[in-house]
């Protein structure tokens, strides 16, 4: 059982780190068995609902993993706005030592994927509506009313989320310095 239980998730770290990297429609299912290392039989045994299936999964596990960190990071911040700009270091950091092919896990597949697949747009939807939750939770923590935090709370993730896709485009970091120069600036003045 173990055995099985590996095999399906080392093909869900592989989807991850290939949906993240090149989207949806541009990774394929022999890639991810590949990547995986996984016996060629053994994603649909896992995932019998196939692609969309595995990267609902995957997208999940994704967001899971974002917030548990953002979790991590503001328990330890004496602050939001620290704990904003450790996230933010955090991510900029992975983006650079991906040679820019990294980002957020979810962007690149949530902006592929579409509508013709329900799944995956659950998934993406509820990740970022769990980022949400937890920077809002940070605010409130902070001492933001609840409408105050949950309205800056998706402030916070949108200029996060475009500074991760200029820099990604553009090759260049200078996008989240800037998004995380605002925000330190924004959560500073008594907003959070």
């Amino acid at each position: 059982m173990a055995a099985r239980t590996d095999s399906r998730q080392r093909m869900l770290d592989s989807a991850r780190e290939l949906f993240q990297a090149q989207g949806y429609h541009a990774t394929g299912l022999n890639q991810i068995v590949a990547a995986g290392k996984a016996p060629k039989g053994s994603l649909y045994f896992h995932f019998p609902g196939g692609k969309e299936q595995l990267a609902a999964e995957a997208m999940q596990q994704a967001a899971e993993t974002v917030r548990a960190r953002l979790e991590e990071i503001a328990a330890a911040a004496p602050d939001a706005a620290t704990a904003i700009g450790a996230a933010v270091d955090l991510l900029g950091t992975a983006l650079v030592e991906s040679d820019f092919r990294g980002g957020c896990p979810l962007a690149a597949v949530a902006q592929d994927a579409g509508p013709e697949a329900p799944l995956i747009a659950a998934a993406c939807s509820a990740g970022y509506a769990s980022w949400r939750a937890s920077i809002a939770g940070l605010l409130e923590r902070h001492g933001a009313s609840a409408e105050r935090a949950e309205g800056l709370a998706m402030v916070v993730l949108s200029l996060i989320e475009g500074a991760l896709l200029l820099a990604k485009t553009d090759r260049d970091i200078a996008p989240v310095r800037a998004a995380r120069a605002h925000l330190m600036t924004l959560l500073s003045e008594g907003n959070g």
